[in-house]
């Protein structure tokens, strides 16, 4: 199960200022689990509701502030991957899309992945 392109607005950076002024991140989060009940009998119950992943990244990115993009990374992939016991991975994509270096116009991007144990 793939989810790309979560968007959230949040006050995680080393600077000082981006813990104030704040700045757009955004996820893309791929969950391993086994999907085949939830093709055959096509009721939600059956598989991970995806709005609880999208809900823990936007909740989390928005709320929480940390120096490290690679800690806001961490502590949503555990968050995610404790939600639910049919999850077996959770790899998690998270890009700061205006990091503030001079003349650097491109993403800064933090990929993890974690199994449960």
């Amino acid at each position: 199960m793939h989810l790309t392109g979560i968007r959230a607005y949040g006050y995680s950076g080393a600077i000082p200022e981006e813990q104030v002024l704040g700045q757009w991140f955004e996820v893309d989060l791929s969950l391993s689990l086994d999907l085949t009940k939830a093709g055959k009998c096509d009721i939600l119950t059956a598989t991970y509701d995806y709005r609880s992943a999208i809900a823990i990244t936007q909740t989390t990115i928005e709320q929480q502030k940390y120096s490290l993009i690679e800690r806001l990374a961490t502590v949503i992939l555990e968050q995610i991957l404790a939600s639910d016991p049919r999850l077996e991975q959770v790899q998690i994509r998270l890009s700061k899309l205006a990091a503030p270096i001079p003349h650097f116009s491109g993403n800064i991007t933090i990929e993890l992945t974690r199994k449960k144990l």
